[in-house]
């Protein structure tokens, strides 16, 4: 990663993410947002993003020399899906000639979804209080993408894991383990399961016989908001991704590659 000189104090950023069935578009100035745009139906990431871009520019009275970086979600997530946003970020940082970085779609899901999922439920959250995070993308066949985070406070969340993608029943029997191992003063207050959690909403529940009610889960769709605040940190730290070399993060190959392994 680049450590170029930092960018103005005063910045407007385009983010990206289509890594999920949300094809998020979002524009920020100094980590505020000016215009953003969540659309759902992965099938037509392909053919919208440009066009969203467009409108979240106009709407936002923002001209293309006014953009001075792009943060876009590297997943991962959907195969195909994950490309489209990498692509068109790269396409458009090398047209506009401005840097680009790239972000965890999971760190972006988890800071979402637990800003979110606090702003609903304010009496369960305590000042000061240790949090974790667990963002999920249904990976079919039982597993997940998925990390883990941690936050005591509304700012964006650390993180305690790498992403990856887990048997969600496997990673279930992890984050007992690890919260077993944990000093008493650092055991989370509550545990957050956020994102695509549906699928996988019955597997979670198994952690309510030790957790009770510190035991949330919050189904969440990825906002684009949280891809450009994230972006923004990293463009005001100096950070920035080589625009040649950035790839979305697979983590697994994509099914027709794996079906093609499998045959004798």
């Amino acid at each position: 990663m680049n450590k170029p000189q930092k960018l103005a104090a005063v910045q407007r950023v385009l983010a990206l993410d289509t890594s999920t069935t949300s094809l998020s578009v979002a524009i920020m100035e100094n980590g505020k947002v000016l215009h953003e745009i969540n659309e759902f139906g992965e099938r037509n990431h392909s053919i919208r993003i440009l066009s969203i871009v467009e409108e979240v520019l106009k709407a936002s009275s923002t001209l293309n020399t006014d953009v001075q970086g792009i943060a876009v979600g590297i997943g991962p997530g959907s195969y195909t899906g994950t490309r489209i946003a990498v692509t068109a970020a790269k396409t458009l940082a090398w047209a506009w000639n401005v840097p680009v970085v790239g972000i965890s779609t999971l760190h972006s899901l988890a800071y979402g979804g637990f800003i979110h999922a606090i702003n609903a439920q304010e009496d369960k959250v305590g000042s000061g209080q240790i949090n974790w995070i667990i963002p999920l993308i249904d990976a079919r066949r039982g597993q997940v993408y998925t990390a883990l985070f941690s936050s005591s406070e509304s700012s964006a969340p650390y993180r305690l894991e790498q992403d990856a993608i887990r048997l969600m029943e496997t990673w279930i029997e992890e984050l007992v383990h690890r919260i077993e191992a944990t000093f008493e003063q650092k055991k989370p207050h509550s545990i957050w399961f956020v994102g695509d959690v549906n699928l996988h909403k019955e597997t979670a529940e198994r952690l309510r016989i030790r957790l009770g009610d510190a035991l949330h889960i919050v189904s969440y769709d990825l906002e684009g908001r949280y891809v450009g605040v994230l972006g923004t940190e990293k463009f005001h730290t100096g950070e920035q991704d080589d625009m040649h070399s950035l790839v979305p993060n697979y983590t697994q190959l994509a099914e027709a590659e794996a079906n093609l392994l499998r045959k004798p």
